[in-house]
């Protein structure tokens, strides 16, 4: 029998593995001979968790979503059985809220205290969600600044931590050769993001690189770079960018350094805006989503004026958006060679995601959160 608490832990996407990976290395190192079993990925697994079930091959968002339903219902069932088969001291669910909430419900019923680390985005969407929130989950551990006044204002417990992607940045190493060698292939250089997901490169490399083709145009020198995020979508970036014309380079390990050198970036909504806005460079946020599923439903329950992070953290348009779909790239194209060709707007748009970054940059996210998780458990064993 184990010495210390064994906590069940879930992770249903990749970034959640990671980042739930660095909460349970924090965690030993506060406590070592603390337990995590669950559902966890690759990263999970390397840091010491037991695994019982991975849902990081099936994740997938808006209309890809319906094909994770069977493997989100098992994982639920899979979960479930452990919970009531052996004694945990807490679950800590991590973002995912579709599957996470229903998960927590189940612990909460089971008289388990509930993590809940990245909030759910409700102030974005799915307002309707806060009620169970409030009633299964006893901690949230938030990861944008204004999310804790949000949450606690809706009678949430809530806690800003830092954003584990800052952390990462900052312990990183970046190679100033590679950055050097990626700019000294074209000038301007403009960084193509299309996401790490299937779905999402299908739906938004092309018109990325059909802006590419309308900004060389007007910049016959420039060269462009393709990050591929996932090596598991190499064969279809590879694939959508053979039969094109552009200066053109693929980057599979030097992420990093292919932000660091561009002087413009092209990125798909989400994190990925976060992690180019903490390394400072101008920025197009793209994203080519159902238009049908927009209006269907998209359109009735977002409630925010702004669809990219970096502009609903500043609260106002820092960066250019077309989402959540365009019907053309002309715009796009346009507006990134008014950017290429305006040093002053380059600036300003720098200082501004500085300015929108710094209260993102609390350090030690992983650490705090462990704290929680500690205190928590301390709490339910007096």
């Amino acid at each position: 029998m184990p010495l210390g608490p064994v906590v069940f832990i879930s992770a249903a996407e990749q970034s959640a593995d990671l980042h739930a990976a660095s909460l349970i290395r924090a965690t030993r190192k506060l406590d070592p001979d603390i337990r995590f079993i669950g559902v966890a990925g690759p990263n999970m697994v390397e840091a010491g968790c037991d695994r019982v079930f991975d849902m990081t091959q099936h994740a997938a968002m808006l209309l890809g979503a319906v094909r994770a339903v069977g493997t989100g219902i098992r994982m639920l069932h899979t979960a479930d059985v452990y919970l009531r088969r052996y004694d945990f001291d807490a679950v800590v669910v991590i973002d995912s809220p579709t599957l996470h909430l229903r998960l927590a419900q189940r612990a909460h019923a089971r008289g388990l205290p509930v993590l809940y680390y990245i909030a759910p985005q409700l102030w974005a969407w799915g307002s309707s969600r806060i009620y169970k929130l409030r009633h299964t989950v006893d901690h949230l551990a938030c990861i944008l600044p204004f999310e804790e006044k949000f949450f606690r204002d809706q009678g949430v417990d809530a806690t800003f931590v830092g954003h584990p992607l800052w952390d990462r940045i900052a312990n990183s190493t970046i190679n100033n050769k590679t950055v050097e060698m990626i700019r000294s292939r074209g000038s301007p250089f403009i960084a193509l993001l299309p996401g790490s997901r299937k779905h999402v490169v299908e739906a938004n490399l092309p018109g990325q690189l059909e802006t590419a083709r309308g900004i060389r145009k007007a910049f016959p020198r420039a060269a462009f770079g393709v990050s591929i995020a996932n090596p598991q979508v190499s064969p279809l970036v590879q694939r959508m960018v053979r039969s094109t014309d552009l200066s053109l380079s693929l980057h599979v390990y030097d992420h990093t350094e292919l932000i660091r050198a561009a002087d413009l970036v092209l990125a798909v909504s989400g994190t990925t805006t976060l992690e180019v806005a903490f390394h400072e460079r101008p920025m197009i946020v793209m994203y080519q989503a159902s238009r049908l599923f927009y209006h269907l439903f998209g359109r009735w329950v977002l409630r925010t004026e702004h669809l990219s992070l970096p502009n609903i953290l500043a609260g106002r348009r820092i960066v250019p958006e077309f989402m959540p779909y365009y019907r053309s790239t002309k715009p796009l194209a346009d507006c990134a060679v008014e950017l290429l060709s305006s040093e002053d707007q380059r600036a300003r748009m720098v200082r501004d995601l500085h300015e929108v970054t710094a209260p993102l940059k609390l350090k030690h996210a992983s650490e705090n959160t462990a704290r929680l998780l500690l205190q928590m458990i301390r709490r339910q064993a007096h």
